[in-house]
């Protein structure tokens, strides 16, 4: 009986080894296996070249750039981010009080129909009891705004270099320019985007409220950024920079002279180089108005080099303004990334928007 029991003990023991065998082999087949899905995922990424980026590579009438490069398998690889269903909304509350870029003009939100002015002003349809008994009436606005305020993604129309005023994949303003917008890459191209996004917390890795003015994000602070987060960066990647700006919007961004006083710090070409060349990101946006530092670093051909690079040479949309305050909280520096911009023919910009940052 006595040695039975020792058997036991010797078979339990070996059970117990082999299931301990058993689950550290699944753990070290799962992590294999998760490296080679990274590694498939990366390798399936079409036209991007490491040490190249993206650029004019789509053809000749392309319009969309480096959003090209999201496919269904993409697309259902951003969604498995979307573990616990908690929905993070990016976009900022707009005003014509809001804080904008200075080189954009102001807007303005009018009742165009009243329920007063439409029961004088419209005739049968809504002052006849008639015809209309219960006495309904309705609201509507006219916006006199421009396409690059509050939260936006940038279209690849909205900037040009050269003495032919050209923007990506070589559009003129001769041919497709126009006095009822531009013909080519307006926000009607930009597709909805669903992709993963990485947030950068430059604001939380320099443990500061909101980064200095003119605070230039350089290839170092992303690298320290991705180690203190233990995040990794893919191909295809949306990357969002937290400044800290946005933590002054409040209600509608009325505070100017705050929110000016941050909303100078951004990334510099040199970082924009290495995201789009040495990782593969497909689009690139902060919680600035510009997502560049202003002003350049001395020696700069233009004074936005990152729009230019980004827009004109690599096709690669930027992203403004996006509320990455509650990301930042709650400590998510990875996530499925979700916006649709709305699509008004002639517009450089999808404006005003409501991103989503799902996890």
């Amino acid at each position: 009986m006595q040695r039975l029991i020792r058997l036991s003990g010797r078979v339990v023991i070996v059970v117990l080894a082999v299931v301990g065998a058993a689950t550290l082999c699944s753990s070290v087949v799962k992590s294999v296996a998760d490296d080679s899905n990274a590694s498939r995922e990366a390798a399936s990424i079409k036209g991007w070249k490491k040490g190249t980026g993206w650029g004019w590579i789509w053809g000749k009438e392309d319009e969309v750039g480096a959003l090209n490069a999201m496919t269904p398998e993409t697309t259902r690889s951003a969604l498995q981010l979307a573990e616990t269903g908690r929905v993070y909304d990016l976009g900022v509350t707009y005003s014509q009080n809001s804080y904008k870029w200075p080189g954009h003009s102001p807007g303005a939100i009018l009742t165009y129909r009243s329920p007063e002015s439409a029961k004088k002003h419209d005739g049968a349809f809504a002052a006849d009891p008639k015809a209309n008994p219960l006495g309904t009436a309705w609201h509507s606005c006219a916006l006199f705004i421009s396409d690059n305020v509050a939260t936006q993604i940038d279209g690849l129309a909205h900037i040009t270099a050269g003495d032919d005023n050209h923007w990506y994949n070589g559009f003129t303003e001769d041919q497709w320019g126009g006095d009822f917008g531009v013909r080519k890459c307006d926000a009607t191209t930009i597709p909805p985007i669903v992709a993963r996004g990485v947030l950068l917390d430059i604001a939380g890795l320099k443990e500061v409220e909101a980064l200095p003015p003119h605070y230039a994000i350089a290839p170092a602070d992303v690298d320290r950024a991705l180690a203190k987060q233990k995040v990794e960066l893919r191909p295809g990647d949306v990357v969002l920079f937290r400044t800290g700006t946005l933590r002054y919007w409040d209600a509608e961004g009325a505070d100017h002279e705050r929110i000016a006083a941050h909303d100078s710090a951004g990334i510099t070409l040199e970082t924009a180089r290495y995201l789009v060349e040495e990782f593969g990101t497909m689009m690139i946006g902060s919680d600035t108005s510009g997502l560049e530092v202003n002003p350049p670093p001395a020696g700069s051909k233009t004074f936005i080099p990152v729009h230019n690079y980004l827009l004109v040479e690599q096709g690669v949309h930027i992203g403004e303004f996006h509320n990455l305050e509650e990301l930042a909280r709650d400590g998510v520096y990875e996530f499925c990334y979700v916006a649709a911009t709305n699509k008004i023919a002639g517009a450089t910009a999808g404006f005003t928007l409501r991103p989503l940052a799902i996890r």
